[in-house]
């Protein structure tokens, strides 16, 4: 293996330029340290360029409440339903899922609602203060949530998840046909009532506002590298970073791989139970209708936005390892959602997508100092909040790595936690 013995030895390396790293790097370099990414894609290309563009400070709900568990059999039996287990992979997912339904447990949840608050609370705000001097802050709109019903009495503030919301002050109302229809003129009418979460943002192109907080870290002297990291070793002084063709070294590193992170953790005695929960996006373009805010069809548990490519709708949670190849259907099966909610949607222009969510059963990521090894840290497993959580968690990271002491207690991101 080629080795660059003349290169400097960086303050931080950090593997992965999702979302998550450049958020993380910019924040480091701010702060005067020295800062290497390396990422085997260009920044912002995996999880973080499918998303639905959501940036929401009110985030609080686990995927897993009680209760969940009467749904997922009907879920499972419907090839188009929410929730997909690859023929052959029921048996390697089972653990996970079993730890996912005690996630759920009413004596956890309040606990994980407010650790996911603490991470997305002001991320509106965060972003536009990462991308003041950017021209790319105006792809963060000023949005409304919308929760789409079919049923109005199924629209019921009483229900588990916006009692939660309304426990934590999530400013939200409940309105009727005719106020819909006023906020979302192209909505079908078939939709009676909705739930609306105020004071949201959305990103019109989640993958350019990455790439934007990247260059802004480039600008700061951060330093990209388009490699597959191979192994993380420790060594006197610090660390060394085993890539296909050249070796880096670091006094520090932040694992900040998504899904791959759990692999590269494994030899340091963590068997982490991260899933990767792949997730499907169809791109409309030329759709001939407008959405207006985030809009979530409650009834198919997908969300529609707007982009500045055209309309796409994500969802969908499909268990099937990492490596599986994409099955496409699961994308398209949104041609049907995005025609119940737009009658009028021109879908003949659909490109689908898929991406790995990094999943933990509980919803939370791994952030912090990793119990053990000294001057490794973990900033992964967002799951389906990373992009509301990133600001946040840079912030911890460049916190953690200058001796600051974080304003969030970092209790519930343990990386031992699942030990």
């Amino acid at each position: 293996m080629g080795s660059h013995k003349s290169q400097k030895q960086s303050d931080v390396i950090i593997i992965g330029a999702g979302i998550i790293g450049v958020s993380s790097a910019l924040q480091l370099a701010e702060r005067g340290l020295s800062v290497t990414v390396i990422d085997r894609q260009p920044p912002c290309e995996g999880a973080s360029f499918g998303n639905a563009g959501v940036i929401s400070p009110w985030s609080c709900v686990p995927q897993s409440v009680p209760g969940l568990w009467r749904r997922i059999p009907k879920w499972l039996i419907d090839p188009e339903g929410p929730i997909f287990i690859r023929k052959g992979y029921a048996a390697s997912f089972l653990p996970w899922a079993l730890r996912f339904l005690a996630a759920g447990k009413a004596d956890k949840v309040d606990g994980i609602g407010d650790a996911m608050m603490a991470l997305s609370r002001n991320s509106p705000s965060h972003y536009r203060a990462l991308l003041s001097d950017r021209t790319e802050v105006e792809l963060i709109q000023d949005s409304v949530y919308v929760f789409a019903y079919k049923q109005a009495e199924q629209a019921n503030l009483d229900h588990f998840g916006w009692k939660m919301r309304r426990q934590r002050d999530v400013p939200l109302s409940l309105i009727s046909a005719g106020a819909l229809k006023e906020r979302e003129p192209d909505i079908s009418d078939a939709y009676q009532a909705a739930i609306l979460i105020h004071e949201q943002a959305r990103a019109l192109n989640p993958s350019a506002l990455g790439k934007a907080v990247a260059e802004k870290a480039k600008a700061h002297g951060v330093q990209f590298i388009q490699a597959e990291t191979k192994a993380l070793k420790s060594e006197a002084g610090g660390w060394l970073v085993e890539c296909q063709d050249s070796d880096f070294r670091a006094n520090n590193i932040v694992l900040a791989a998504g899904v791959w992170s759990a692999s590269l953790l494994r030899p340091f005695g963590y068997k982490l139970p991260l899933e990767a929960e792949r997730g499907y996006h169809l791109l409309c373009r030329n759709p001939g209708v407008t959405i207006h805010n985030s809009l979530m069809d409650v009834e198919h548990m997908c969300v529609a936005s707007q982009m500045q490519a055209g309309i796409r709708i994500a969802g969908t949670a499909e268990f099937a390892g990492i490596e599986a190849d994409a099955d496409n259907r699961r994308a398209f099966i949104f041609k049907k959602a995005l025609k119940n909610l737009f009658p009028a949607i021109n879908t003949e222009q659909a490109e689908p997508w898929m991406g790995r969510r990094p999943t933990f059963p509980d919803s939370l990521p791994c952030i912090g100092p990793v119990d053990g090894v000294d001057g490794l840290f973990a900033a992964f497993g967002h799951g389906h909040f990373g992009l509301s959580q990133a600001p946040t968690t840079g912030r911890i990271i460049a916190d953690c790595l200058t001796g600051t002491t974080p304003d969030i207690d970092l209790t519930p991101y343990r990386t031992d936690r699942f030990k």
